[in-house]
C-alpha cells in the first residue's frame, strides 16, 4: 500500500513564520488547492497520513484541546472536498526533551507502519523544510520539498540532504505524484 505522509504547517496550511505557531483554528488558512490536491491522492487509492511537530502544546503555548479542534475543523474542510487524511500524528515534543517520535527522528511514521501494511519505498512525505526530507530519507520515501512554507530555494547549499523533488506546492506535488503511478 503506497502512502503519502504530509507535513501540516507549510504544506497543508499557511506557515505561521519562523518560531511561530497557529494556535487556533482563526490561524488556520488552507493554501491554495490543497484540499483538492488531497482530494485527488484519495481517488487515487493513497493512504493519506499527517505527520507534524507541534511542540507549541508542550510549550504552553496553546492546548491539546486547541491542537485537536484545529485538526478536526482541517479534516471536515478536507472531507468537504472529498478528501481523505487516513490519520494525523503529532509530536508534542519540545526539542529538548529528545523525543524518538519528533521529526526528523522516525517514531511517527513508525507508529503508522505498525498500523498499515505501507510500501514506503513506493510512498513519498511530502513536506516544506529539510527536516522532512531527512525524515523521508531515514524510512526510505521519496521525498519531496513544496516551495509553499519554510525553505527556500537560495538556501540550498546549505541542505543537509537534498530532496529527490521539489515543487512549488501540494498541488503541483499531488499531479506529479499521480501522474507517475
Amino acid at each position: 500500500m503506497r502512502a503519502i505522509f504530509l507535513d501540516r504547517d507549510g504544506v497543508i496550511n499557511k506557515y505561521p513564520g519562523d518560531k511561530d505557531y497557529v494556535t487556533s483554528w482563526r490561524n488556520f488558512h488552507f493554501l491554495p488547492k490543497v484540499k483538492l490536491a488531497i482530494a485527488n491522492l484519495h481517488k487515487n487509492n493513497f493512504k493519506l497520513f499527517v505527520i507534524s511537530n507541534q511542540a507549541g502544546v508542550n510549550k504552553g503555548i496553546f492546548s491539546q484541546k486547541e491542537l485537536d479542534f484545529i485538526t478536526k475543523n482541517m479534516l471536515k474542510g478536507i472531507k468537504k472536498a472529498e478528501g481523505k487524511i487516513d490519520a494525523v500524528y503529532y509530536c508534542t515534543h519540545r526539542q529538548e526533551e529528545n523525543c524518538p517520535c519528533r521529526k526528523p527522528k522516525s517514531g511517527l511514521i513508525d507508529i503508522v507502519k505498525k498500523r498499515y501494511p505501507l510500501d514506503l519505498n513506493s510512498s513519498f512525505f511530502v513536506g516544506d523544510t529539510i527536516l522532512d526530507v531527512v525524515t523521508a530519507k531515514a524510512v526510505g520515501c521519496k521525498s519531496i520539498l513544496v516551495l509553499s512554507g519554510k525553505e527556500k530555494l537560495s538556501n540550498r547549499k546549505n541542505w543537509e540532504e537534498k530532496p529527490d523533488f521539489i515543487f512549488k506546492s501540494l498541488w503541483e506535488a499531488a499531479g506529479f505524484i499521480i501522474n507517475n503511478k
